[in-house]
């Protein structure tokens, strides 16, 4: 049962409210001021606060900046009796969900306390979904070079500087694009990823930067292309390494100028957008064999970050194996194996080529396969079932 406080002055209004709320099956309580509201909202806990704006001592705008001061989560429908142009413009500047004149319309107000039941109900389960997805994102280890990623990152996601991130494959460089982008001032907008090695050569310029219908045989509509999708937050270019060199000179001239033009067209379009890149390959040596633009590599590359291979640091076997036993074994519906000490040790003893990708699909290869604890055999047997 959602829980409504209803401020006011007015007891007439107030016992009104209670019984057409309460009528409605909600739980109501009552404050006769705002000192009182506000002692009451800090004690409990409430879905929506009704308040009214003209009180003697503490008017509702001063309340509303407590509330809000105390938690702004829960939606507050400012009422009053006083009410003109510049008070409701007050009130919605300060944060309020709505604002409703006196006499009230109640059913107009019945309407936004469910429109804002609604709006508490899709923050609660988005706020409960990112925490999913940061789980689901994390960066596992403690080894210094995974230190040294989290340390940058923290020190260089706030600002708008574009981000070069190298590593071999699998070895999680989308990882950290994601938590450059979750920490940077823009998380509330797009992050968009644009995998360049697995599209065509000829449909990447249409990819990124979209095309007018008609522009070419299969142009049927048009299109809008990643950067305008990611304007006002991140474009993730993966694989930056296998771009073509015309599309490496469309996206130098969008970094120099902030704007495009689809494919078929003269008009500019501007956009706002942090460039993050990654790449598997030595571009420094791409560039010397002429299959990337050293002016487009200086644009990109204003912080460059390296992540390690999973070879590289396999003091963080342990971590990765409990972090991934706890969110496959999720996945599945199953309770945690137990991995053996020695299953930890044969797994640090593996080459791993594949490194964090292939990581995991070994570890879930051996919890689907082994009993309640993963032993050291189970790893030679099945960590590499194709090796002699």
């Amino acid at each position: 049962m959602s829980k409504i406080l209803v401020i006011d002055d007015e007891k007439s209004i107030r016992n009104t409210l209670k019984d057409v709320l309460e009528y409605e099956k909600y739980e109501v309580d009552l404050s006769p001021d705002g000192q009182d509201g506000i002692e009451k909202f800090r004690n409990n806990r409430y879905d929506v606060v009704l308040c009214d704006i003209k009180m003697p001592n503490m008017d509702g705008i001063e309340v509303l900046e407590e509330i809000f001061g105390i938690s702004n989560d829960v939606p507050v429908i400012m009422i009053s009796g006083h009410g003109n142009i510049d008070t409701a413009v007050e009130a919605i500047k300060k944060g309020a969900y709505d604002f409703i004149e006196k006499p009230l319309d109640l059913n107009r107000l019945l309407i936004t306390i469910r429109n804002a039941l609604d709006r508490s109900t899709l923050i609660s389960e988005t706020r409960t979904l990112k925490k999913k997805v940061s789980k689901t994102y994390d960066i596992i280890g403690e080894s210094p070079a995974i230190k040294k990623i989290l340390e940058m990152i923290d020190r260089v996601a706030p600002t708008d500087a574009r981000v070069l991130i190298t590593g071999e494959s699998g070895t999680g460089k989308e990882l950290v694009a994601r938590w450059l982008h979750e920490k940077s001032r823009r998380a509330e907008h797009p992050f968009v990823e644009v995998n360049c090695a697995a599209i065509p050569s000829e449909l990447i310029e249409s990819e990124l930067f979209g095309h007018e219908k008609g522009s070419f045989t299969s142009a049927i509509k048009q299109r809008i292309g990643k950067f305008e999708q990611a304007n006002g937050g991140t474009l993730f270019l993966d694989e930056i390494g296998d771009m073509s060199l015309s599309a490496q000179a469309k996206v130098l001239r969008a970094l120099q100028e902030n704007k495009i033009n689809r494919v078929g067209s003269d008009k500019d379009i501007p956009v706002d957008v942090r460039i993050i890149a990654a790449t598997n390959k030595d571009i420094k040596k791409e560039i010397e064999e002429n299959r990337f633009r050293e002016d487009l590599y200086h644009r990109i590359s204003v912080i460059l970050i390296h992540v390690p291979s999973l070879n590289e640091r396999k003091d963080d076997i342990p971590l990765l194996a409990e972090h991934f036993n706890e969110q496959i074994c999720g996945e599945y519906g199953i309770p945690k194996k137990i991995i053996a000490p020695e299953a930890i040790t044969a797994l640090q003893n593996i080459n791993w080529t594949g490194n964090i990708r292939e990581f995991r699909n070994v570890l879930e290869r051996l919890i689907i396969l082994c009993d309640k604890e993963i032993t050291g055999k189970d790893v030679q047997a099945f960590a590499q079932p194709i090796s002699k």
